[in-house]
């Protein structure tokens, strides 16, 4: 009996570290855009390009806030489980799901189950259930939730009963996170809501959830949560046996008690120093040498899931201040390339849309309505959405990360100008601050002739018997070089050193 206690544990402690993807190693966060824009974006692009996922927008439903414009983070405020949002409905988030996984694409939601909506409030969400929370009430009937279900004040020890002390736990996971009403996650009932949540999800062949405010969530009620979660579906692709993948929402600075350790047992933790250290790195090359920085209390490699920015931090919420964003496309290109090309924590690029102010909704047909993701004939997007991810420098270095997984950061050179190192002896990376270089640099690569994947082979790199090569940038624009050996992207873009 003990030993088949201790394989159950072993079973469970090894969920939800694994993204389901066949070894790729790129998310793609899609913020704010359609199920039906991201099924036909995963058969005609991302299949292609090598990426392994994509987050998606929080798919329950949400209130609507006129009042406000349609503010992004109206989908932060839950009125239910039911599959019907801004994004779409049921029938058109399935079919999102099936399309991606048939071409190998796979879908990570954002799962909000910390609260529901802000006290005070009622009113009629977009997928008909109703919610009152004026006075003392707490009424979600549509999943249903109830004031007994949510965080008693006697347990919040703030004054007027929201989160303002960061150096007490239990002021952050037992009071109202910006008035929003706090599930109480100790309960049976709550967590069974939240598990039949989860588990439709499973159901329908959603690979893995991020996990919103997990910061304000007691650690061993998430714990408890996932224990209760069924195997991924092989009839979406998946091996049997397969768990969802978990990343959780850890908004650690070294500014408070709640540390990003704390989760590891439950998943992966979103490292959000990395998109600090990163932008001091692009600014200031030297500081590349230190860009994980374990003194400061950064995540280790193993549960780190990382980004150079985020629909938050872009917009100087939820950990912002310090980061490259798509407004400083030179730079936001250089960080990406580098954070795809070092070897720490799992990665994730984000595609967004252009805003004038930080509440702003995404492009819109008038009002609440998401307009369509316009495709221009060069690929770029149209109609006020971003898309980052299709930028050159991205696609191109997808591909190198996934060919160089399993290897380490190895020849590591730096002269506060320029950087370089190979990955094991699978691939090369080196990037020049000014637009171009022209060092002898060791490549860990065997002897032969490789193409830069960046420019499509416009450039090349001749590697000597002892490992050598004279690697030379010129492009201001897209300062950047990358090659593999055997090539890049499965061979796709770049082929294998041509020996001597």
């Amino acid at each position: 009996m003990r030993w088949l206690l201790f394989l159950g544990l072993a079973g469970y402690c090894s969920a939800f570290y694994d993204p389901n993807c066949n070894g790729k190693q790129v998310m793609v966060h899609l913020f704010e855009w359609k199920w039906t824009d991201i099924a036909a974006e995963c058969e005609r692009y991302l299949a292609g390009a090598g990426y392994c996922g994509v987050q998606v927008s929080p798919p329950m439903e949400h209130v609507i806030l006129a009042e406000n414009n349609y503010p992004w983070w109206q989908r932060y405020q839950p009125v239910s489980y039911k599959l019907y949002s801004r994004s779409g409905n049921e029938d058109e988030f399935i079919d999102m799901v099936h399309r991606c996984n048939s071409v190998g694409v796979r879908i990570y939601v954002d799962a909000v189950v910390n609260h529901m909506t802000p006290t005070g409030v009622s009113g009629v969400a977009d997928g008909g259930s109703t919610y009152n929370t004026n006075g003392h009430a707490r009424d979600f009937p549509g999943v249903p939730y109830s004031a007994e279900h949510f965080t008693p004040r006697h347990k919040c020890p703030s004054g007027d009963g929201t989160v303002d002390d960061y150096s007490n736990p239990s002021n952050v996971r037992n009071c109202y996170l910006y008035g929003l009403t706090d599930l109480n996650g100790k309960l049976d009932y709550v967590r069974e809501k939240v598990v039949g949540y989860f588990n439709q999800l499973i159901q329908i062949g959603v690979a893995g959830i991020r996990i919103d405010a997990a910061k304000y969530m007691w650690p061993e009620d998430i714990s408890a949560t996932l224990s209760r979660l069924t195997d991924l579906p092989t009839d979406q692709g998946f091996p049997a046996g397969s768990k969802f993948y978990v990343f959780q929402e850890v908004i650690d600075q070294n500014d408070g008690a709640i540390k990003v350790d704390e989760y590891y047992n439950t998943g992966y933790v979103t490292e959000f120093r990395y998109c600090s250290k990163i932008a001091w790195g692009i600014k200031d090359y030297g500081q590349l040498s230190n860009l994980i920085d374990y003194g400061w209390g950064m995540a280790r490699s193993d549960r780190a899931f990382i980004f150079t920015d985020n629909h938050d931090n872009q917009r100087g919420h939820g950990g912002g201040g310090n980061v490259i964003t798509h407004e400083s496309p030179r730079d936001y290109k250089q960080a990406v390339a580098y954070t795809l090309a070092q070897d720490y924590g799992f990665t994730r690029i984000m595609s967004s849309y252009y805003f004038t102010n930080t509440d702003q909704g995404p492009p819109s047909n008038g009002g609440y309505s998401t307009a369509d993701v316009i495709i221009n004939g060069d690929g770029s997007c149209g109609g006020g959405w971003v898309c980052e991810h299709r930028w050159n420098v991205m696609k191109k270095m997808v591909e190198f990360r996934n060919a160089v997984v399993g290897t380490s950061m190895e020849n590591y050179w730096n002269n506060g100008n320029a950087v370089a190192f190979s990955r094991g002896n699978k691939g090369f990376f080196a990037m020049a601050k000014q637009g171009s270089m022209s060092e002898s640099l060791q490549t860990g690569l065997p002897a032969g002739s490789y193409c830069n994947i960046i420019d499509d082979c416009a450039s090349s790199i001749q590697v000597g018997a002892d490992g050598t090569a004279q690697i030379s940038i010129n492009n201001y624009e897209e300062p950047i070089l990358a090659v593999c050996a055997g090539g890049c992207g499965g061979g796709r873009v770049a082929p294998g050193p041509i020996s001597e």
